[in-house]
């Protein structure tokens, strides 16, 4: 059986006590077990935007030194690793590249390290609406402010 590590990010303080945490970790272990896949822990990082890059991240940190006999890493969605399509990439790259595995249990993502050029694009596509909602979230934050 593939044994695999979850990752869970938050980014505002209100979400970590409310249903994100807990959302996420149904998810990937629903997806796990949907695999046949061992989720053997899961690593949470509370509270950092998705701009952050990945070692920037206690958690992500924590999680990338314990990487080697367990190789494989589940997220709900590419978006709660990371919120910008060019480190989405770079990440994929660099798990590519260390020849670990990255999951995504959102059954439109599911391989993100998949190099068909069609999921490629999607990824892309998933990573660049990503990047575009939270600047929108970003740009409504302050004009609530410019409004007081």
């Amino acid at each position: 059986m593939t044994k695999a590590y979850g990752y869970l990010r938050v980014s505002g303080a209100s979400q970590i006590n409310g249903d994100g945490p807990e959302s996420q970790e149904s998810a990937i272990r629903a997806f796990a077990a949907l695999k046949g896949i061992e989720v053997v822990k899961v690593f949470f990082e509370k509270g950092v935007c998705g701009d952050v890059e990945t070692m920037d991240r206690p958690a992500f940190i924590d999680m990338a030194s314990q990487l080697g006999e367990v190789s494989t890493v589940i997220v709900e969605r590419l978006d709660r690793l990371l919120r910008q399509l060019l480190t989405q990439e770079a990440c994929i790259a660099d798990f590519q590249g260390h020849g670990y595995t990255l999951l995504s249990s959102d059954p439109a993502e599911f391989d993100l390290m998949a190099s068909d050029p069609s999921r490629v694009l999607v990824r892309q596509i998933f990573g660049a609406i990503a990047q575009y909602d939270k600047a929108m979230l970003v740009s409504q934050a302050s004009w609530g402010q410019d409004a007081l």
